[in-house]
């Protein structure tokens, strides 16, 4: 009985393992966006090709990715929608427990570009009566795969040179990948310099289907 035992731990911890890397967990959320090459995945996660893939070849043996090719390229997702949940309730528990990571969080966040005392279901309310206006500044692709009810696409790259698509007398709520990225706070300091209301959401898609919120395709 205690070597049975000892073996369903010790398949347990193949998953322990595969995130025990904070570039494996980077990679894992680049992937909550979207199926993505591992070239792309590489220039995300600021790491060589052959380092991606190696660190996408532990996560693909604890079963946590999967591949398809196409072409020359070979592109991976997650296996299941589980692992999109795991990567947030893990995230969330280290924010709770971690003195260390709320201090580097209040540290990266821009003064005021936290969306705070607003309820989702009352952000949606007020996107679909049109009293806010809800942008997503991730690239194309990973808006196409998953976004936001009502939120429109502003790539940050783009943002600059799409500021007349924005009203300026509504609110404007921008989004990006969750809580460590920074390219919704980066899109929010910009559109306050140019006169407009915003503020930050530091949910990303990930986070919203955790809540068991809607996203449309």
């Amino acid at each position: 009985m205690r070597e049975a035992k000892d073996h369903l731990y010790e398949q347990v911890g193949r998953i322990g393992k595969a995130l025990a890397s904070p570039k494996r967990l980077e990679l894992i959320e680049l992937l909550c966006q979207c199926e993505k090459p591992v070239e792309t995945l590489a220039q995300q996660a600021d790491i060589s090709v052959k380092l991606a893939s190696a660190h996408l070849k532990e996560l693909r043996m604890a079963r946590l990715v999967e591949t398809r090719k196409e072409g020359k390229y070979v592109f991976y997702r997650l296996a299941d929608p589980g692992v999109a949940n795991l990567w947030v309730s893990l995230r969330v528990l280290a924010e709770e427990r971690l003195l260390e990571l709320q201090v580097a969080l209040r540290s990266l966040a821009r003064a005021g570009s936290e969306l705070i005392g607003v309820e989702r279901e009352a952000l949606l309310r007020q996107a679909r009566q049109g009293e806010i206006v809800i942008i997503d500044v991730r690239p194309d692709e990973e808006f196409e795969a998953g976004h936001l009810p009502y939120a429109r696409c502003l790539p940050l790259a783009e943002l600059k040179k799409r500021l007349r698509e924005l009203p300026k007398g509504k609110p404007i709520v921008a989004y990006c990948r969750g809580p460590f990225c920074m390219m919704a706070g980066e899109a929010v300091e910009l559109l306050r310099k140019k006169g407009f209301w915003a503020q930050r959401l530091e949910d990303g898609v990930a986070e919203w289907r955790h809540r068991g919120l809607p996203v449309e395709t």
